[in-house]
């Protein structure tokens, strides 16, 4: 009897999982935003990002919100493909990195959203890092450098020849 318990005791756990996953695809709102397609979906500062959707549908128009990245509004409109509307906008300089949702309202009262990933900037010019010089060589500090290397060298030519020569001291 206990096998049949257990049978039962997981069925019945599994159709229950089940439910609670598809009850809410059931009640869903079918107001929801559509899909906003970002190019390129990881960007950086400066560079200009594309986006288009269907949820405008055909000849539609609309206004896309970039203000989470601080580009502020761009407009929408159709496009070469059926029924696709796009629009562009260039991520300032002063993009914070991270996960950003970027929407667009169409005329026709739907909406889309997609997400874009602002990149850290990479450095340009020279790097401070505090210790030394990425910006050119210091010439004392290399004329140093050379005067310790010949130093050594010198010093190893001289003790290898005497040894050679067998002038050890016993």
């Amino acid at each position: 009897m206990r096998p049949t318990t257990r049978l039962l005791t997981g069925t019945a756990l599994t159709v229950v999982a089940l439910g609670a996953f598809a009850a809410p695809a059931a009640y869903a709102n079918n107001d929801k935003p559509e899909t906003l397609e970002i190019y390129p979906s990881t960007a950086s500062p400066g560079t200009t990002v594309t986006v288009n959707t269907l949820a405008c549908g055909k000849n539609g128009h609309g206004v896309g919100d970039a203000n989470s990245v601080g580009a502020g509004e761009f407009q929408l409109s159709p496009s070469t493909h059926k029924e696709v509307v796009v629009g562009q906008f260039t991520l300032p300089q002063h993009a914070k990195p991270g996960t950003h949702w970027i929407a667009v309202a169409c005329d026709n009262g739907r909406t889309a959203r997609g997400e874009l990933t602002v990149k850290h900037r990479e450095p340009s010019g020279h790097v401070k890092t505090g210790v030394g010089g990425s910006i050119g060589p210091d010439t004392a500090q290399v004329t140093a450098g050379a005067a310790v290397l010949a130093a050594a060298a010198v010093g190893g030519v001289w003790l290898m020849r005497r040894r050679a020569s067998g002038a050890q001291g016993h």
